[in-house]
């Protein structure tokens, strides 16, 4: 049994195509996750990363405890079922489930018992002495899972084994396959093209899309919490309704206005609490995302109505899919059509071609994705709030409250939009609000304050404390992340820097050391060099960038990253001139030029220098090869 570590793995061709872009995840033991996502999107590469069938580029992947970049595949205890099963025809089922347990030598007796047991759990036994010919694609299914079985490994790892069965026996073979997880108890990452085996069977989904991940969350959550458009339309069947549409905030209601068609419906604001409310102008084209499920030819089934044209519909037995158009005087296609809709009716209903019907839609379950980067605007957990306010004296009046800005924050009066993310906000504090509701997403508690006309989001990270509808909450913001736009548009205050950057490489160098025992051994030692400051490279750090990058590395591109607290001022480093120092009121940054580059770095309350050396935290900073944007540490 063991959890697997993901860390910045990158898969990257001599070609320069990559197949793979930085994939981090923590599997936990005896998980079942899914790798879902269209042909050539990278889930198969990742799992052969994970076996050792591929090398990897870069990063770090474990196996437990253990780093196994570099481990043989037989090495990893590991077991993999393929695609084609991968029998050896001339063997029969009993010799194909013990020819990996002979391989390692392994006591008659106990490969006995192995296949055996395997069998029984397989439902096999009685197919023991026949040979793959003999046998359904299913059986050989099952005696490809066996093989691997009775390796007792500590990871299964199966790559679309289902994808040549017929549909009633992938779905019977589905069953199985998740039984067969719950008796093992051990963990499973299975890879899929097919959204139906993934939301069915995994913990965990990863989705994926041209070598990066999307999305990784429960079946639940990716149906309800789409990330993007893509994830949206993927997961789901049918796919997911898309619309041109618009949004018109008028006090506690907006209006849905769907493009080049008669649907407009008037909802109420708490629809898109998490919506960003610059989407809510009325001008801003987005995109409206409505499951088929939550447009029913029932006219009374939802409190929204709108008319449609009937192209045809399916009947499904269970219930009845019909494909239409808002627009009833479109002339393309509905296969074509911008304006085209799904929707579902009872079994056994009857619609003609152009019959106009009424539908009713549930717009509580609206999905809004910015037109252009086709992210979702209103996300599981937002990224941040933007209200109105004012500033006078200093103080910065929003939402009911009052918050005194330090001097880094100091602007003009007058009125301002201010944006705060879900980070800034902790608990406890002279600001107060109104506990609204929570939500409990991946056992994050993502608490729903009211404060004035508005709802502010925090997340609790106290498992213990409970809140009651109505309860006055306390909190705080901090000032460090707020950032300020004035009413032209124009951003007054920023958000302290997160992330420093300087371009650098690394080198390397003979060097003998003394061993425990006193003699002397040639070893390398390694350093970074950016803006002609050297500093010393943690072993474990440069035998990772040479993991990553190959020994190419030393002539290569890099940019190291650090955030304001793993850079300190020293003695000796990156000579910077001192541009301002910023007052936050209990902690305070000097913003530095390096070079023309402006890096961040706390000090303490009494600084008053104007020219500084900077000393990196080596052992804790980024590293990223700039020619293919890869994450080395």
């Amino acid at each position: 049994m063991a959890s697997l570590n993901l860390n910045h793995i990158y898969k990257v061709y001599p070609n320069g195509v990559k197949a793979v872009n930085d994939f981090c995840m923590d599997i936990e033991d005896k998980e079942f996750i899914v790798f879902v996502g269209p042909s050539g999107c990278g889930k198969s590469t990742t799992l052969r990363m994970i076996a050792g069938l591929e090398e990897i580029t870069a990063g770090e992947l474990k196996i437990g405890e253990n780093v196994v970049n570099d481990m043989e595949p037989k090495d990893r205890d590991i077991a993999m079922v393929f695609q084609n099963y991968a029998l050896y025809p001339h063997m029969t089922v009993y010799d194909n489930m013990a020819f990996s347990l002979k391989l390692r030598k392994m006591p008659k007796e106990e490969i006995d018992r192995r296949v055996k047991e395997a069998a029984n759990i397989l439902g096999i036994t009685e197919y023991l002495d026949r040979k793959p010919k003999a046998m359904s694609g299913g059986q050989r299914q099952r005696v490809a899972l066996g093989r691997a079985i009775v390796r007792e490994p500590k990871v299964f790892l199966l790559d679309e084994p289902l994808s040549n069965l017929d549909a009633k026996l992938r779905t019977t073979m589905r069953a199985e396959i998740s039984k067969l997880h719950r008796k093992l108890q051990t963990t499973f990452i299975y890879v899929t093209h097919d959204q139906v085996e993934a939301m069915t069977m995994g913990n965990r989904i990863v989705v994926m899309k041209d070598g990066f991940v999307q999305q990784i969350d429960s079946p639940r959550n990716l149906y309800r919490f789409p990330c993007n458009k893509f994830v949206a339309g993927f997961i789901g069947t049918p796919q997911m309704n898309f619309f041109a549409g618009r949004l018109k905030l008028n006090k506690d209601k907006v209006t849905v206005t769907f493009d080049n068609t008669p649907v407009k419906a008037e909802v109420p604001v708490d629809y898109f609490r998490k919506v960003d409310r610059s989407y809510l102008d009325g001008e801003k084209t987005v995109v409206l995302g409505l499951r088929a499920e939550h447009i029913s030819a029932d006219p009374e089934k939802f409190a929204y109505k709108a008319k449609c044209r009937v192209s045809h519909f399916e009947e499904l037995g269970t219930d009845c899919q019909i494909y239409a158009d808002f627009n009833p005087e479109s002339e393309t296609t509905v296969a074509e059509s911008e304006t085209r809709v799904i929707a579902k009716a009872a079994a056994g209903e009857q619609f003609a071609s152009d019959e106009i019907i009424t539908v009713s839609m549930d717009l509580s379950q609206l999905h809004i994705f910015d037109t252009e980067t086709e992210q979702t605007l209103a996300p599981a957990i937002p990224a941040d709030v933007t209200i109105a306010c004012k500033v006078a004296k200093n103080k910065l009046e929003f939402a009911g409250g009052t918050l005194a800005l330090p001097a880094a924050a100091s602007v003009a009066d007058g009125k301002y939009s201010l944006t705060i993310p879900v980070g800034a906000i902790s608990f406890g504090g002279a600001l107060e609000g109104v506990f609204d509701r929570e939500e409990i997403i991946n056992n994050v508690r993502l608490i729903h304050i009211s404060a004035g006309d508005r709802i502010l989001f925090a997340i609790e990270a106290d498992k213990s404390k409970v809140y009651k509808q109505g309860e006055a909450i306390k909190f705080v913001i901090d000032p460090k992340k707020i950032s300020l736009t004035d009413e032209e548009g124009n951003k007054v205050v920023c958000a302290l820097a997160e992330d420093n950057r300087l371009a650098g490489k690394v080198a390397k160098q003979s060097i003998q050391v003394t061993d425990e025992n006193g003699k002397k051994k040639k070893d390398t030692a390694f350093t970074l060099l950016t803006c002609g400051a050297t500093f010393e490279c943690p072993r474990a750090v440069g035998l990772r960038l040479v993991a990553g990058g190959g020994q190419n590395v030393f002539n290569k591109n890099l940019e190291f990253v650090f955030n304001p607290y793993q850079v300190h001022v020293a003695e000796e480093g990156v000579a910077a001139k001192v541009e301002r120092v910023l007052d936050y009121g209990e902690e305070h940054f000097a913003e530095c030029s390096v070079e023309e580059v402006k890096v961040y770095v706390r000090v303490e309350k009494d600084f008053a220098a104007t020219e500084v050396k900077l000393s990196l935290d080596t052992d804790s900073i980024a590293i990223i090869e700039t020619e293919h944007q890869i994450r080395l540490v």
